[in-house]
């Protein structure tokens, strides 16, 4: 009884530290791309030029200015995607890069979806000629719920970076852009603010201590308390 509620106490203990310092880790990463996020622009050169891990992780949530021509004939709209509490499509279109020949996947912003037919597009606008974009740089396009791998379709759940470039045959670099700035080309651009996700691991660590402390609350009872309550007993 004792060892086991000792044992109790320290894997729940130990489980309690271990969220603290999972969720200590997340808020230190998030404070890091938020400084990252005040750094200069990167220009083009400087995001098709990430290709490793590392490479990408040092530029991930800088800020970036690319100039080039779209590609609406690869354009994506992603369904059930919300903003605000709206339901509605992100439309993603390969952007071909003015400097280079490199080409940048760009999520360019939300639009609502058709109330009676989900298959209807919204009427979003593509600019032809040279374009300027400024935007987030992200190592994936934001994924949703999805039961299976998408076809090749305008319309899908989510996207796969290296299966996309290998559909489209596009030398799409490993990286995508989440435009930001105000609305245009009946796009929104009001991108959930960076989230770590800490507070989950805080509250899992509050759980764990939560049990640690009452296992140890129970074993003092069983083992001093009820015994301590029956000798007196006995002897009145």
């Amino acid at each position: 009884m004792i060892g086991a509620g000792i044992l109790g106490m320290a894997v729940t203990g130990s489980l309690g530290r271990w969220q603290l310092s999972r969720g200590a880790q997340k808020d230190r990463l998030q404070a890091e791309l938020v400084a990252r996020a005040r750094l200069p622009a990167l220009d083009a050169a400087a995001v098709t030029a990430a290709h490793s891990t590392k490479q990408i992780g040092a530029i991930l949530q800088r800020t970036a200015v690319l100039h080039g021509e779209w590609i609406p004939d690869h354009s994506v709209y992603l369904e059930n995607r919300t903003m605000g509490d709206d339901s509605g499509f992100y439309l993603t279109t390969p952007l071909r890069l003015a400097q280079g020949d490199g080409v940048v996947l760009v999520v360019r912003g939300w639009a609502p979806r058709d109330p009676i037919d989900r298959t209807r597009l919204p009427p979003v606008q593509t600019p032809t000629g040279t374009v300027e974009i400024t935007g987030r740089v992200m190592d994936h396009v934001p994924a949703t719920f999805s039961l299976g791998r998408d076809g090749p379709t305008t319309i899908r759940q989510n996207i796969d970076l290296a299966a996309f470039r290998a559909e489209t045959r596009l030398p799409l670099a490993p990286v995508v852009v989440e435009q930001t700035g105000a609305k245009s080309d009946g796009l929104l651009r009001q991108w959930p603010a960076l989230d770590s996700g800490s507070e989950r691991n805080y509250g899992y660590a509050v759980q764990w201590f939560g049990m640690c402390a009452l296992m140890g609350i129970l074993l003092v009872w069983f083992q001093i308390g009820k015994p301590y309550l029956l000798r007196r007993n006995r002897r009145e």
